[in-house]
């Protein structure tokens, strides 16, 4: 199978791992005898630096030519520091997301279970947690109208239309079909205007699912059963603004954020991402944990080429990597006395070593 691949590393650790992320994917394309052929693009600051913008209008048309794109990140500490900036590397993001139609963000909760240890939460609340969460990604307070008042108040206005609440809940119930048939739609309906319209339009939604169960919980429960009782849920069906916050809260259950990735997807190619950010505090330094953009990858195999045997052998190889005992410096120390922390190209090395040895691949 011949398929283009964009590469968008971004800022800070994004162009580190989305380095491993494409060797792992070069090498799925040898051992499985498919043609992949890779581009490079700039987005964030570093498309600032060089060209003014945060997307530069190269970089979307590059985009919508892929069949698919892997991204790395986007920030800088400049901006944090600087509120009162005009342009900000996350203005890319945001635009890539809206001109593609990447209205669901799928970050799946999976923990190993060689990183039980690496959880601040106790190992008996972990095992088998299995969690898929459904954020929707071109609404919501992010995209709403924002200003200043001249009065000095500033104001963000969450807006959500019909059609948008359904097209990512009928994503979510199909999901949930594959799995557990559970859909768990998390809201702030007792307060918010968007969310009682959320509420309607999912009820709506699932009486053409009738196989599947349906369960609401306010915003601020939902944050507390996710570290009660994290083998609750199944799938997560939430709003943009919901959804950042709760997955971020999430990545405790895997251990790091540095283990979790994500795929947008919509109308357009799809985009596969770690859901950490650019880490400017480790960025060159070759620390960063390239696992979540190695897991990234195999979503884009499953989910963009319907690739699900390349996708489970990249799988197998992180599993074989962590059963090894290596450890990227923020996992490392928590499972064994015998944790052999490595680097981020080292561990890219040593993953590709276990995808070459993976049965999968026989």
């Amino acid at each position: 199978m011949q398929k283009h691949i964009l590469i968008a590393p971004g800022d800070g650790i994004g162009q580190e791992v989305t380095t491993v992320g494409r060797q792992v994917l070069e090498a799925i394309a040898a051992r499985f005898k498919h043609q992949f052929t890779f581009s490079e693009a700039l987005i964030g600051h570093a498309a600032i630096e060089q060209t003014g913008q945060p997307l530069p209008d190269e970089t979307l048309a590059a985009m919508r030519a892929a069949d698919a794109i892997l991204f790395g990140a986007v920030g800088h500490p400049r901006y944090d520091n600087d509120p009162s900036a005009k342009v900000r590397p996350e203005q890319g993001l945001l635009r890539m997301r809206k001109e593609l139609g990447l209205y669901a963000n799928l970050r799946p909760i999976k923990l190993f279970d060689e990183l039980l240890g690496a959880s601040p939460l106790r190992p008996e609340l972990l095992r088998g947690a299995d969690i898929l969460f459904f954020r929707e990604l071109t609404g919501d307070i992010y995209f709403g109208e924002k200003g200043r008042r001249p009065d000095g108040t500033a104001y963000d206005i969450a807006t959500y239309s019909r059609p948008e609440v359904e097209r990512i809940a009928r994503r979510a119930f199909e999901a949930a079909r594959t799995r557990s048939r559970r859909v768990t739609s998390v809201d702030k309906a007792n307060v918010l205007e968007t969310s009682r319209l959320w509420r309607e339009v999912v009820n709506e939604v699932a009486t053409d699912y009738p196989d599947v169960s349906l369960e609401h919980q306010f915003v601020d429960a939902a944050a507390m059963l996710l570290i009660k009782d994290p083998r609750r849920f199944d799938v997560v069906l939430t709003a943009n603004l919901f959804g950042d916050i709760l997955t971020d809260e999430a990545s405790q259950i895997a251990g790091s954020m540095g283990m979790l990735a994500s795929a947008s997807i919509g109308d357009g190619p799809g985009v596969y991402e770690p859901i950490h950010g650019s880490g400017h505090d480790i960025a060159g330094q070759g620390v960063a944990n390239p696992l979540a953009s190695v897991l990234s990858a195999a979503l884009l195999l499953d989910i963009s080429f319907g690739m699900a045997q390349e996708a489970n052998a990249v799988i197998a190889a992180v599993q074989a990597f962590l059963k090894a005992g290596y450890r990227t410096r923020d996992i490392a120390g928590t499972a064994t006395s015998s944790d052999r922390v490595v680097g981020t190209f080292e561990a890219g090395r040593l993953l590709l070593e276990k995808l070459n040895e993976s049965p999968a691949l026989s």
